[in-house]
C-alpha cells in the first residue's frame, strides 16, 4: 500500500523545514510564500542563524522552532520569537520537530551527516520526507530505505527528483540505465596540475547553480556527483554500475532514464531548485511554477561530455566507496566534510581534499551497517582521522 500524506484541517500541507536558512531552506520558504493557500509552515530549524530564524518564525507565525547549536540556544534575539512559539535547543530538538502532530511533511535541508537522524525521525513518525540531504542515504541508506513506504520519500536533489519523475508510470524493471547529469563544475576541462592552483573563490564560482558553500565545493571536486550516485543507488534500488554520469554543461537536463526499448525519458527545466522543492510538496499534483520558464528556442544548444575521473578523483573515490558498500560511504562522507571545511578556511589546497579522503578510506576496515550508533562511531573516527591527515598535510 502506498503512503498516505496527511493534511491540516484547512487542507494545507503542514511543513517542517529543517535547515531553513540555507540555500534549500530559503528557497523552500519562497515556495511557501508563493503557495500560502496550499502550504503552512509549522516548524523551522537552524544550526546557529538565530536572527534569520526569528524573522522567518515571525513572518510565517510558526508554532515551533529549534536551534541545533547549543552555543546559540540563549541568543538574545530568540526573545523576539512570536508569543507561544515553542523553542527547542540541540540536535534532538531538531528531530522532535519532525515528530510533531502538526507536521505532515518534513523537508530535511540540513547540511552533512547531521541530517541522518532527522530523516529517520520523519520516516518513523509516518511523515512525508522531502529529502534534500543526500548524506542521509549515502551514510545510512541501508537503514533508512527499508523504513520508507512507497511514495513517502520524495527526493529534492534536482537530479534525483528528475529520475523519480522519469520513472512515474513506468515499470522500473524495464529500465536499462540511469543517466545522472553533471554540470562539470567551474573546472571542467582543466588538467590535474591546474587544480593545484585554484582558490576558494574559483571553486565557489559555480557556472549554473546557486548553492551553499559546502555543496558548491563538492560540485567543483565532483564529489557531489559521486555522492549522488550512491544516493541514487539506494533511492532506485539498483547497482552503482546502472548509474552513468554524463556532463551536461547547461544544467537544463536534470537527469534521464533509458529503457530497454531504447526510449529515453529526460527531465528538462530551469536551473532553479524551487522546482524540485515544490514537486516534493505538491506530489502527486503539479502547481504553477515558482521559477521563470525556459524558452527552448533561445537555449541554443545542449552538450554532453564524459566526466574525467582521473582529474576529479573524488568521483572515483565515491565509486570505490559505493561499490565497497557497508560503512565505507560513511568514511567517505565524513572525511570529505572535514577536508572541504578546511579548504573553505584556507587550511588545505583543492587537491588535498581527495588526498585526505583517500587516506581515510585506505585506513578503514569496512563493516556491514547494523545501527545508527555504529555509524555515529565510524563518522567520529573518520573525522578524527581526517583531522590527523590534514595536520600532517600542513606540516
Amino acid at each position: 500500500m502506498s503512503f498516505q500524506t496527511t493534511y491540516g484541517s484547512d487542507g494545507r500541507l503542514r511543513v517542517a523545514i529543517l535547515g531553513c536558512t540555507g540555500s534549500i531552506g530559503t528557497q523552500a520558504l519562497d515556495v511557501c510564500r508563493q503557495h500560502a493557500d496550499r502550504l503552512q509552515v509549522t516548524a523551522l530549524s537552524v544550526n546557529s542563524s538565530t536572527s534569520e530564524l526569528v524573522a522567518a518564525a515571525r513572518e510565517f507565525s510558526v508554532p515551533a522552532v529549534a536551534v541545533a547549536d547549543v552555543a546559540h540556544g540563549d541568543d538574545a534575539v530568540l526573545q523576539e520569537l512570536p508569543e507561544g512559539t515553542k523553542l527547542g535547543v540541540g540536535a534532538q530538538a531538531v528531530c522532535e520537530l519532525a515528530r510533531r502532530d502538526d507536521v505532515d511533511c518534513v523537508l530535511v535541508a540540513i547540511v552533512g551527516a547531521a541530517g541522518l537522524e532527522a530523516s529517520h525521525a520523519a520516516l518513523t513518525s509516518n511523515k512525508r520526507l522531502a529529502l534534500a540531504n543526500k548524506e542521509s542515504l549515502v551514510v545510512g541508506g541501508d537503514l533508512l530505505m527499508p523504513l520508507a513506504q512507497p511514495g513517502q520519500l520524495i527526493p529534492v536533489d534536482s537530479e534525483h527528483s528528475a529520475i523519480y519523475q522519469c520513472y512515474l508510470g513506468e515499470n522500473p524493471r524495464e529500465a536499462h540505465c540511469i543517466w545522472l547529469t553533471c554540470s562539470g563544475g567551474p573546472f571542467f576541462g582543466r588538467a590535474r596540475d591546474e587544480l593545484n592552483r585554484v582558490t576558494r573563490a574559483d571553486a565557489l564560482a559555480h557556472p549554473t547553480w546557486a548553492m551553499g558553500a559546502k555543496i558548491t565545493i563538492d560540485s567543483a571536486t565532483l564529489m557531489n556527483k559521486g555522492l549522488e550516485r550512491i544516493e541514487a543507488m539506494h533511492l532506485f534500488n539498483c547497482d552503482l554500475d546502472f548509474i552513468n554520469v554524463v556532463v551536461q554543461r547547461q544544467s537544463k537536463i536534470h537527469s534521464m532514464v533509458e529503457f530497454a526499448d531504447g526510449s529515453v525519458m529526460a527531465h528538462l527545466g530551469a536551473s532553479d531548485m524551487r522546482i524540485p522543492i515544490q514537486f516534493a510538496f505538491s506530489y502527486p499534483e503539479r502547481w504553477d511554477t515558482p521559477a521563470p520558464r525556459i524558452d527552448f528556442r533561445e537555449l541554443g544548444q545542449l552538450t554532453f561530455d564524459a566526466a574525467d575521473m582521473d582529474t576529479f578523483r573524488c568521483l572515483a573515490l565515491a565509486e570505490r566507496a559505493g561499490k565497497t558498500g557497508g560503512t565505507m560511504p560513511c568514511v567517505l562522507n565524513a572525511a570529505n566534510e572535514v577536508a572541504v571545511d578546511a579548504f573553505l578556511h584556507d587550511g588545505c589546497s583543492f587537491t588535498d581534499i581527495d588526498r585526505i579522503v583517500e587516506s581515510c578510506m585506505d585506513a578503514h576496515d569496512m563493516q556491514a551497517v547494523d545501527s545508527f550508533e555504529q555509524l555515529r562511531d565510524i563518522d567520529a573516527w573518520a573525522r578524527e582521522k581526517a583531522a590527523q591527515v590534514l595536520a600532517a598535510t600542513r606540516s
